[in-house]
């Protein structure tokens, strides 16, 4: 439920507090005074697109907020909390929510949720559990077949609603049954060829049966062979330097003689030196033997084994330049087997597949009988609510029909939802989409909302000038509906006629007022002396008429007065 609703610099309105409030509340006012800015407003706070031209001229910017009354649980305090917004508890299981959206002249717009910033398609995301927004444009929705099968489906309740769910997931099963099963029909050359090419792969790494970083070895292997005349000689110096097979003198033997010398004298510090040196010469005696075993595995290498690791790298470069890395290699000999089975296995798995289809399409087809059995069922009871509603609304002789017959299969299922209306006794029912005038597709429009709220209630409605090409009779009866929706839903109507605004629990009034240079609007709320003059303009465009004023107190007492 929306509690109140601020307006700032949009359209002709300056500055404008809104409060609204449970139950019904009208919204009149001058031609031009901005009555439709609230409607304008509200969707920008419900996510719709923002028009930069909706900004008061000279300002630099608009500004919307509203206060909604929201369960402190459930699928909106969810989202507004995933975006990162809070809400504020107000007890009974209720809880305020602050929604925002400025429009900057030059067209940027921005929204907070919860008192945090979010994009403007959060707030979209909220409308549809917030508000039912009805005018003009949403009765030429009305006129389209998917409109008309969402309106049957609200109104049926949880036997449509679980048996659409039951479709739709036989539905889905069987359209990826088909999207796979055509995909291996379609693209079997592509996938012969890509299991011969994979064959092929493999077994080229199967025979070269690399080992995990063999091509980084050989390559410090090659290098080494390539270069072991100079490393031979590096090394036996090296060698020969450290531990001398002749009588001459090396590192090893100088070693020796140090700690000898310092072996001699009884000095604690010199005793801590030749233990070091001691280390020292046991460090040389290992690297000379390293040194030994670096000659002789040179002196066994030869050119035909470099030969040899060069034709183990080319090799494994071959592999490399097919498949990126050398790991990468290795890891397709893993996981290729199980590709390979899977497209060689395509024959036996169309077979199958095309079995799980006709199995799918059996269980689509039953499900899809039983939604439509659902609908019909339903489509009977709608039409006889709805032609009782039609009869309240100063159309007694008129009857709609609802009907379910069959149309494309999609994932809403394969029923054609028609509205049809007989206007009058004796007429061929058409659909509304042809038949309808204007005022006629108000007062459907108006009739199916009232009859689905008792099955399907919505926090709020916002009518847009529901009673557009009404009026006498017809309008008081508007007004009538207006007020019994109200009694399960919050309901907003901007209207032009006194007869609807007179079954209204809150009257607001958009004033326009003119200081010479700019036309501004603010928003009051309607009461006694106020709210009656109000009413005599509405019925008579003055204010002051006294038949005008005794028609004025004669509609609202009617209006206090309704069952």
């Amino acid at each position: 439920m929306i509690e109140e609703m601020r307006l700032r610099d949009l359209g002709v309105i300056s500055e404008a507090s809104l409060p609204m409030g449970p139950g019904f509340t009208a919204i009149t006012g001058e031609t031009g005074a901005g009555k439709t800015m609230v409607v304008t407003g509200l969707g920008l706070l419900l996510g719709q697109r923002a028009d930069s031209g909706a900004v008061r001229a000279g300002a630099p910017q608009a500004s919307v907020e509203g206060v909604w009354i929201v369960p402190d649980e459930g699928p909106v305090a969810e989202r507004v909390r995933e975006a990162g917004g809070d809400l504020e508890p107000i007890g009974g299981g209720r809880a305020e929510l602050y929604l925002s959206r400025t429009l900057a002249a030059e067209g940027r717009s921005r929204a907070s949720v919860g008192g945090r910033a979010a994009p403007a398609g959060v707030l979209a995301d909220l409308a549809d559990a917030l508000v039912v927004v009805h005018g003009q444009s949403d009765q030429l929705r009305l006129k389209s077949s998917a409109a008309q099968r969402d309106a049957l489906d609200r109104f049926a309740g949880e036997p449509v609603r679980d048996a659409l769910a039951a479709y739709r997931a036989a539905y889905d099963t069987w359209r990826a049954l088909d999207r796979e099963l055509s995909t291996l029909v379609t693209d079997r050359e592509a996938r012969a060829a890509e299991a011969q090419s994979l064959r092929e792969s493999l077994a080229e790494i199967e025979q070269a049966a690399p080992e995990p970083g063999e091509d980084v070895a050989l390559a410090e292997r090659a290098e080494r062979l390539a270069n072991a005349e100079e490393l031979r000689a590096a090394a036996a110096v090296a060698r020969e330097a450290l531990s001398s097979e002749e009588d001459g003198v090396d590192v090893s033997t100088l070693l020796a003689d140090a700690r000898r010398a310092l072996d001699r004298v009884a000095d604690p510090a010199l005793a801590g030196l030749g233990e070091q040196l001691a280390d020292l010469g046991y460090r040389a005696a290992d690297i000379a033997v390293e040194l030994s075993g670096f000659l002789a595995d040179l002196d066994e290498s030869g050119p035909a084994e470099l030969a040899a690791v060069e034709e183990r790298r080319a090799i494994l470069n071959s592999l490399v330049r097919a498949h990126g890395s050398l790991d990468d290699a290795i890891a397709l000999l893993e996981s290729g087997s199980a590709r390979l089975a899977e497209l060689d296995d395509d024959g036996d798995r169309v077979e199958r597949l095309r079995a799980q289809l006709m199995e799918a399409r059996e269980v689509l087809d039953a499900r899809a009988d039983a939604l439509t059995a659902a609908r019909t069922q339903a489509a009977a009871r709608l039409a006889d609510a709805v032609t009782e509603e039609l009869q309240a609304l100063a159309m007694p002789d008129a009857r709609l029909l609802v009907d379910v017959g069959p149309g494309t299969e999609s994932a809403h299922g394969r029923d054609e939802v028609g509205l049809l209306l007989a206007p009058h006794p004796g007429a061929e029912p058409r659909p509304v989409s042809k038949g309808a005038s204007g005022g006629e597709l108000s007062r459907v429009m108006l009739a199916i909302e009232v009859v689905i709220s008792q099955t399907d209630p919505v926090p709020t409605f916002v009518f847009d000038e529901v009673d557009a090409g009404i009026g006498g009779a017809a309008a008081i009866e508007v007004g009538r509906r207006l007020a019994k929706l109200a009694e399960t839903s919050q309901v907003i109507a901007v209207t032009h006629l006194a007869q609807v605004a007179a079954f209204a629990g809150n009257h607001l009034s958009v004033v326009k007022a003119n200081d010479g240079s700019v036309t501004r609007s603010s928003v009051s709320r309607l009461e006694g002396a106020e709210r009656e003059a109000e009413m005599a303009r509405l019925l008579s465009g003055l204010s002051d008429s006294e038949a005008a004023l005794t028609h004025a107190r004669e509609l609202l007492e009617l209006g206090a007065v309704r069952a």
